[in-house]
């Protein structure tokens, strides 16, 4: 008898939403009340002075009301304003190398400026690297997985690895020394040096002719149909949150191994097997790969014959130039988008395989996860929820019809905070991706692939204008965390 059941479906994504005005956040919300406010009380002191102070009121209601791509517009001018600022001093430049007379020379571009790479021994006779940023004191680890394939399980297996992995992300809720976690899958074409001379080295001299010509001739095919694919879990830390309270650099990094520990265990049923902690060179391999997409080849026959031969100073670019739609380094060209919408409706767990499946280009999606603490978790949940209801008394005041929209996220908030309440976690979470490609005229095609892919997942990607060494940063194992960045430099 075959097996009726529908297949398993997974949703329940919600984008904050405050008590604002309009669908505004509470900043916009403060600043359209505040030019009522100049209005109410420029009419009541001095009636002509309206005709002075109403037009720079309306503006600035305007430049909080208007959208543009999902932001008022106020705030991109703000950020194009920023933008022309940086550009005309150069900060949208980077140049490095041995010709370089400046004391930062070999030194990362941008964000990734104040990184540096140590190593570390976890105690089981191997190594693993530890990215250090300097600015913030966050401590960065990664762990290289392999994960199994959804299409040779059968379905209940895959929806165990699917809970696994949600226990796993509500555990971190109860780990305050776990900023958040970054799940990168990374693949490229099979650059086939590599493959190239590990075949030929073990070519027998006493094979036949014709079995040499036949291995010759899938060493030369291979990279045309082979994908180099990697999957890295990076976990950020903050040593100040840790229990013991670290007092110098080797006990921080010592507690990390320890988490790192529990983390490995308890990964393991999530449908991926730990392969091992990543070490220094290949932390530095990814990063470097990563700017120069010709140097994978090389660079992995490095790791495999003398990995103390990359090192973090050749990790960067020798030169970089961000522009507004695009990320000039070393040759190449890469493009960055976040996600904008997840899916509306429930999906089931291949839905992103379009998205993370290899092409004729080196990409690198990444997945973010901020796990929120298990005595917040109630408190922001229970907030989303009064919010919705208050957005649904206003609208009732108002007789204006409640939307398809607004009643599903009004449910949405009551499922969540009744999840929560019955133990589930509460994550942030949120998507970067990066493609790349050596060739500008390729530049557009690998675009819209992109972004046709990601509309057959269902979500909606959004380009990282004047933003796209932001968005390249993030999806290497260093740590960078837009968002937690921006809220950093507000404060």
């Amino acid at each position: 008898m075959e097996d009726s059941s529908p297949p398993r479906t997974y949703g329940g994504w919600r984008r904050s939403r405050g008590v604002g005005f309009f669908g505004l956040g509470m900043g916009g919300t403060l600043t359209l009340l505040g030019a009522f406010i100049v209005l109410i009380l420029t009419a009541q002191i001095s009636p002509p002075l309206l005709l002075w102070v109403t037009p720079p009121a309306l503006l600035v209601a305007a430049a909080v009301l208007i959208p543009v791509h999902g932001e008022p517009v106020g705030m991109v001018l703000v950020q194009r304003l920023r933008w022309a600022m940086s550009t005309m001093q150069g900060h949208n430049r980077y140049k490095s190398g041995v010709l370089t007379d400046h004391p930062h020379a070999f030194q990362l571009p941008g964000l990734l400026a104040p990184l540096q790479l140590k190593s570390a021994s976890d105690g089981l006779g191997s190594d693993y690297g530890v990215v250090w940023n300097r600015r913030t004191g966050h401590l960065t680890a990664t762990l290289r997985v392999a994960p199994s394939s959804i299409w040779l399980a059968d379905v209940d297996e895959v929806d165990t690895w699917v809970a696994n992995w949600g226990n796993w992300l509500s555990g971190l809720g109860h780990m305050p020394q776990v900023l958040w976690v970054a799940v990168t899958v990374d693949t490229a074409p099979e650059a086939g040096s590599v493959l190239a001379e590990r075949v030929y080295a073990s070519l027998s001299p006493e094979a036949p002719e014709r079995a040499r010509d036949i291995m010759t001739e899938l060493v030369h095919t291979a990279p045309a149909a082979a994908a180099d694919v990697e999957t890295r879990v990076t976990i950020t830390f903050d040593p100040g949150q840790f229990p013991a309270r670290p007092k110098t650099m080797e006990e921080a990094i010592g507690e990390v191994g320890h988490s790192l520990s529990q983390l490995e265990t308890s990964l393991a049923g999530c449908g991926v097997a730990v392969v091992g902690r990543a070490s220094a060179a290949q932390v530095a391999a990814a990063v470097r790969v990563a700017f120069d997409p010709d140097a994978r080849g090389p660079v992995d026959q490095a790791l495999d014959e003398n990995p103390d031969h990359v090192i973090w100073e050749d990790a960067g670019p020798i030169g970089a130039h961000e522009h507004a739609r695009h990320y000039e380094h070393s040759g190449a060209l890469s493009v960055s988008w976040a996600w904008n919408e997840a899916p509306r409706q429930n999906v089931q767990s291949q839905i992103l395989a379009g998205l993370l499946s290899p092409t004729r280009d080196p990409k690198r999606v990444t997945l973010f996860y901020r796990a929120y603490s298990a005595q917040n978790a109630a408190r922001i949940l229970e907030s989303e929820v009064n919010a919705a209801d208050f957005r649904a008394a206003v609208r009732s005041q108002q007789g204006r019809d409640e939307s398809a929209r607004d009643a599903v996220d009004q449910a949405r908030a009551r499922q969540a905070a009744q999840e929560e309440a019955a133990g589930a976690g509460v994550s942030l979470m949120t998507v970067y991706a990066t493609v790349t490609v050596t060739d500008p005229e390729q530049l557009p095609r690998a675009v819209a692939e992109m972004e046709a892919s990601a509309e057959t997942c269902k979500i909606r990607l959004r380009r990282l204008y004047h933003s796209q060494a932001a968005g390249f940063a993030a999806t290497l194992p260093c740590g960078i965390f837009p968002p937690a960045l921006a809220y950093e430099l507000r404060n």
